[in-house]
């Protein structure tokens, strides 16, 4: 028996929402990955962007579980000696996030062009409005990653 491999052209992106209000992080995010690898459909192939549109609501809402928020940084360095910053999880938090919830499943995928190329299907926002309306998305069932 042969091996299948899907072709671009059988392959048809939907749009999904994910309203991320009184989620966690981590499982908002890895509900997320799985969606914009395409790890959800039965012709998944690691090798292949076979993914679908994701869009996060409600960012600023999400949950951090623990007291990530005061002990986590999220680290830039500039390439320069000492030119290491950080930014604590709180700080991000308060004034953008949504970075915050985009970091955190920008770590969940690939590390290369292909995983570029995945990440470029997210948009997060703050907010509880997207100006993705005329893709008419589909709204996510979250009711399996809620926090009982």
């Amino acid at each position: 028996m042969r091996t299948y491999s899907p072709k671009e052209k059988d392959i048809t992106r939907e749009w999904h929402v994910i309203d991320a209000e009184g989620l966690v992080l981590g499982r908002v995010s890895t509900v997320a990955a799985s969606l914009l690898r395409g790890k959800h459909r039965p012709f998944f192939a690691p090798h292949m962007d076979t993914g679908d549109f994701v869009i996060i609501i409600n960012a600023s809402k999400v949950v951090v579980t623990a007291n990530k928020l005061a002990q986590n940084f999220r680290y830039r360095h500039s390439g320069y000696p000492g030119g290491i910053r950080q930014t604590s999880w709180q700080t991000l938090h308060d004034t953008d996030p949504a970075k915050l919830v985009f970091d955190s499943i920008k770590g969940m995928v690939p590390k290369n062009r292909l995983g570029r190329a995945q990440m470029g299907k997210l948009f997060v926002y703050a907010g509880d409005t997207h100006p993705h309306t005329a893709q008419q998305p589909s709204q996510y069932d979250t009711s399996a990653i809620r926090r009982g």
